[in-house]
């Protein structure tokens, strides 16, 4: 796969779509290798192979410098905690996945009330190939949890320490991971699965026809 020709919408695209529950890569193997890349072009093609390849390793390493910079203040913890809930509803599967988990606890001790908690039933139109469906949790548009959880962990963030923290704790996260990102050297084991997810989603995108 050439990642010099991939956008970052279409790298946007395939965080969003990949299956969350993938595990992270071995600290071995993610400590192993960094090498400094020779060109603008080796370094845009290795920035883009990376995060998508360690996309859960930066995930982790990110809510883990928040907990870090306030563990003094359980509110910053559950506030870090929130902000990855918000960024997770975000990923196809895994808001797919909860939306279950939720449905199915719910209908043990209410299924009337898990029957409102159906996704509006989207009409088909004849003569037009069939569209993504929107993803819905609880029956609501999955954009209204992220909303939910998002404000919810900013007034956290608010009452429990300054905002400048905040954004300090969140520009090293974000600054460790495009180090990191700009420095491993890909191996053949990242090359090989980026061509295994690009055969999956073709995959899929075929079996939805």
């Amino acid at each position: 796969m050439d990642w010099g020709n991939v956008t970052a919408e279409d790298l946007m695209d395939g965080l969003r779509e990949v299956d969350w529950s993938s595990p992270p890569r071995p600290l071995p193997e993610f400590f192993s290798k960094f090498t400094f890349p020779r060109s603008y072009s080796k370094w845009n093609s290795r920035l883009k192979c990376n995060l998508f390849y360690y996309r859960t390793n930066y995930f982790i390493m990110i809510v883990f410098i928040l907990g870090l910079g306030f563990l003094r203040k359980p509110l910053a913890i559950i506030a870090a905690l929130l902000t990855a809930l918000s960024i997770a509803f975000l990923n196809d599967s895994f808001a797919v996945t909860f939306n279950e988990k939720v449905t199915r606890t719910v209908r043990q001790f209410s299924p009337h009330l898990a029957a409102k908690m159906r996704p509006p039933i989207t009409p088909v139109i004849r003569g037009r190939s069939s569209a993504k469906r929107p993803i819905h949790i609880c029956g609501k548009p999955r954009l209204v949890f992220v909303a939910l959880f998002a404000l919810a962990s900013c007034i956290l963030w608010f009452t429990s320490c300054r905002l400048l923290t905040v954004l300090w704790a969140f520009v090293i996260g974000l600054l460790a991971t495009i180090l990191h990102a700009s420095f491993r050297t890909p191996n053949l084991k990242a090359r090989l699965n980026t061509f295994r997810e690009d055969f999956r989603a073709v995959w899929r995108n075929y079996s939805e026809l």
